[in-house]
């Protein structure tokens, strides 16, 4: 093929070029400013959907701690900072994912995800804040929306540019194959570069949220230290670090930002460290090495906050090892120090339950559970104190009642229905599975069970209301089903 001629195909492929950016620069929306609520590709609804079905996902396929101290502290603490975040839809779920490896993640519709393991390499609240402020930031920012519309808006012009090469491979030029790679190369450096400018800007505005929180900013620069170097010396870096990449000038930045802020004394409360301990014991497999360490770090505590929650770890590990007179023992020791403290009080219930006296556990919550009705941790204790007393529709009364405020709490369905067995009442058994399986995910089985519930209540007269709530939620569920179907 002559010159001449390749000259001019050349023309025609960045004519081709030019024509494909001019409609896509003067069409394409501009992208959305900082916290815009408006995008071109999702609607806020439509995110929120997307996020639930996301979450169903993640419930159905991976191993989750059902922990009700844990559980309230993540939605509490992460409401709290919420307030004070760039946040306008506080529709917000969480997951605590069972597993020792750092990561915490964002998903579409305020979906937040926590690993087990932030809370054992995250040293104090304020590192623990850092994580959660910046995940806070990627759902205010609608990052999610806002890379879907930037891969939308790269789309034409890039398949542009890759025409153009595969024409002069067409043509015999030798810059051909070298023009695709090139093409190829700058499209993912725009995808990474758009991942970068999502992670800054994350940073930055969680950075914010945590000093009006009231925490140290130098927390966010200080956590980020310690993973590089645990990055140093191990072949794979943590998961959070594949998605979270943390690079020496990610550092600097943090902190440069923190230094513009007035130093401060930050009390981290002893909350978070009590949480920590239940944790550190979780995931220790040899409980009698957990007695020990816990024994060496009460007696090396520098500070009250230090001994209270190492104390508490202690209790927690005689109490994974079955040496119950000695959990109660240093759980007694807390208590005298601070009776009304809700972690405390749940766990010597958990105590006593695990130690044969239910009973007792159920009229020391009594009047705990009067001053803090509804209290998510309190209320399952209860449950737990009545299942072991075998009081079985007692127990069910206090779940369903429960259920009312926390409807999309999995686990309080399984249990709801497991103790709905215990009680004998199959048809309930079969609705609160369906409930169950309808926030996993699994709307074939959800069907299944509330068509069994159908069966069992058409029988029984008098009974139009519930058999008509059962062909509504039946409904609801095909659905959702359908939905989901169109989604694949």
């Amino acid at each position: 093929m002559s010159t001449r001629k390749i000259k001019q195909i050349s023309r025609i492929a960045v004519g081709v070029l030019l024509l494909a950016q001019l409609p896509v620069a003067l069409a394409q929306p501009q992208l959305p400013t900082l916290g815009d609520r408006i995008s071109g590709i999702f609607s806020l609804e439509e995110e929120y959907r997307l996020g639930r079905d996301f979450l169903r996902s993640v419930r159905r396929s991976t191993p989750t701690i059902n922990d009700p101290l844990l559980n309230d502290y993540v939605v509490n603490f992460t409401h709290n900072l919420a307030v004070h975040s760039d946040l306008q839809d506080f529709r917000l779920a969480f997951i605590l994912i069972d597993s020792p490896v750092l990561n915490a993640f964002a998903a579409p519709g305020g979906i937040i995800g926590v690993n087990g393991g932030l809370f054992l390499n995250a040293e104090t609240e304020g590192e623990f804040a850092s994580v959660m402020a910046h995940e806070l930031a990627h759902v205010s920012q609608r990052h999610f929306a806002r890379s879907v519309e930037d891969a939308e808006r790269r789309r034409i012009p890039e398949l542009a540019t890759l025409l153009a090469s595969v024409v002069l491979m067409g043509a015999g030029s030798s810059a051909g194959p070298a023009a695709v790679m090139a093409a190829q190369g700058r499209s993912i450096e725009n995808q990474l570069r758009f991942s970068r400018q999502n992670e800054a800007e994350a940073d930055r505005i969680g950075l914010r949220t945590m000093v009006n929180a009231g925490y140290d900013p130098t927390d966010m620069a200080r956590l980020f230290e310690r993973l590089m170097d645990i990055s140093r010396f191990t072949s794979r870096p943590p998961e959070f670090l594949l998605s979270h990449p943390v690079t020496e000038s990610r550092v600097s930045d943090a902190r440069s930002r923190a230094n513009r802020y007035p130093a401060r004394q930050i009390d981290n409360g002893i909350e978070y460290h009590l949480m920590r301990a239940r944790l550190q014991v979780h995931y220790e497999d040899d409980k009698s090495s957990a007695i020990e360490n816990f024994t060496r770090a009460v007696a090396s505590s520098r500070t009250d906050n230090e001994q209270y929650s190492n104390r508490y770890g202690l209790a927690l590990a005689y109490l994974a090892n079955q040496q119950f007179s000695l959990a109660h023992d240093e759980l007694n020791k807390l208590l005298a120090a601070d009776p009304n403290r809700i972690t405390y009080v749940a766990t010597r219930a958990d105590i006593m339950i695990a130690d044969g006296q239910s009973q007792a556990a159920l009229d020391y919550l009594e009047r705990h559970v009067l001053i803090n009705p509804g209290n998510h941790p309190l209320v399952m204790a209860r449950a737990k104190a009545l299942i072991g007393l075998q009081d079985y529709q007692a127990a069910v009364a206090v779940l369903e009642r429960h259920a009312v405020s926390r409807p999309e709490d999995h686990d309080l369905w399984y249990l709801i229905a497991e103790t709905q067995g215990q009680a004998g009442d199959i048809s309930k058994v079969h609705q609160a599975r369906a409930e169950y399986f309808i926030l996993v995910g699994d709307f074939r089985s959800a069907r299944e069970q509330l068509n069994y519930a159908l069966r069992i209540e058409n029988g029984v007269e008098n009974n139009v209301p519930l058999v008509s709530r059962l062909r509504q939620r039946v409904s609801d569920v095909e659905t959702l089903q359908q939905r989901q179907t169109e989604g694949s």
